[in-house]
């Protein structure tokens, strides 16, 4: 096979200079043409990643979640075009910041309410940090959960507190990564009437036998967590600190829409080869509809949008329900087909997946940072040469 080669000698290298271990699924036609793993998940026990490495997904979290939601989608439990208040009433009277040119702000109620679709796209206005009013107050709002109940709060005391945060611009006026899948995770457990994982477990992991994919360690998991590394300047690694490690301990309550999922290279690989054979299943099951995945493809995001969203990483892509889209070839400097979709998560997990020609990327590392616009560009480039 063209390119198995190529990705090999990619990812010695990869662990000789960068990450301490990864692992890689390249699918076609529903088959693995590529699946190999090099490093180490635990450097210090000298215990090597495999099939079993365990990864915090972090955002790639989002891809699995707003495929459940658009399953409910299809049985007409919402719309795109609903304001959310018909599912969380405490976000119907919802206030905005408005800055002044001497800096200065103002608070002011919005002029229009936020539609499910700006939950789905992150244009409701929320983001996930910064030196702003609007994240002044959400700080505030985590620290009074926090005060209130301990560690452990959940989904849906997270969405009622945080309506008190006035968002940062009108919905859908801007581009802004953050808080807008937590509502996505809370619609499917208002449309379900279950927890995000009961729904995902009965929907997804189940159905396609992803028996080590989870939103808390279970069973003999811990001992296949992979650890996070830093690269030091003279090659050494050292240790790195994961994020929301208390959100995958088997006693945690919170399942967050934007992160959370823990999962192996093989399990993930699972579910987007099941969206690049368009929604299909192994078992010949829909999972989700070809149209309804066409819809979550479609870039939803105005020129002005598109300047917010885009950088060196993701040039080229537009922004759907949850998911870059690549719009163009040229502009992302990339070898692969229009209409590729997928998104990455903080600690080096990286996923591309193609419709048109059933073709999936399943790639993970846990590096602080993550260096994914080394990483995961170079393993984009090579497995799309795999491509007959």
């Amino acid at each position: 096979m063209a390119g198995k080669k190529e990705m090999d000698a990619l990812l010695s290298r990869f662990v000789e200079t960068g990450p301490a271990g990864c692992g890689c699924i390249v699918t076609k036609d529903g088959e693995r043409i590529y699946e190999n793993y090099f490093g180490y998940e635990d450097v210090e026990a000298k215990k090597p990643i495999d099939a079993d490495t365990i990864y915090r997904q972090y955002s790639m979290t989002k891809v699995i979640i707003c495929t459940a939601a658009m399953k409910l989608f299809e049985e007409g439990k919402f719309l795109l075009n609903d304001p959310i208040y018909e599912y969380f009433p405490e976000w119907k009277n919802i206030n905005k910041v408005v800055y002044q040119p001497n800096g200065n702000f103002v608070i002011k109620p919005l002029e229009n309410p936020i539609l499910v679709k700006h939950v789905f796209n992150m244009a409701m206005g929320i983001g996930y940090g910064g030196n702003d009013e609007t994240h002044r107050v959400m700080a505030e709002v985590r620290k009074g959960l926090r005060d209130k109940y301990g560690k452990y709060y959940t989904l849906r005391q997270d969405i009622e507190a945080m309506s008190a945060v006035p968002v940062a611009f009108e919905p859908g006026s801007h581009w802004l990564y953050g808080f807008g899948h937590e509502l996505v995770a809370g619609l499917i457990e208002v449309c379900s009437g279950k927890k995000v994982s009961e729904y995902l477990q009965e929907n997804i992991f189940d159905p396609l036998d992803m028996k080590s994919t989870a939103y808390r360690l279970r069973g003999d998991m811990a001992n296949h967590l992979v650890v996070p590394y830093h690269r030091n300047e003279d090659g050494t690694l050292t240790r790195a600190e994961a994020m929301m490690e208390e959100n995958i301990q088997p006693d945690a309550v919170y399942e967050a829409g934007g992160a959370g999922i823990i999962s192996t290279v093989p399990d993930y690989s699972k579910f987007v080869s099941t969206l690049a054979n368009r929604g299909i299943m192994p078992n010949g099951e829909q999972l989700i509809s070809r149209q309804t995945q066409d819809l979550m493809r479609d870039n939803m995001l105005t020129d002005t949008q598109l300047k917010e969203f885009r950088n060196f990483y993701l040039d080229g892509y537009g922004y759907g329900l949850g998911v870059r889209t690549l719009m163009g070839r040229a502009i992302a400097h990339s070898n692969g087909t229009p209409g590729a979709y997928g998104w990455t998560g903080a600690l080096g997990t990286y996923t591309e997946i193609s419709p048109e020609e059933n073709f999936s990327i399943t790639y993970m590392h846990q590096a602080v940072p993550n260096m994914e616009e080394y990483h995961h560009l170079r393993v984009r480039a090579v497995a799309w040469s795999m491509v007959k």
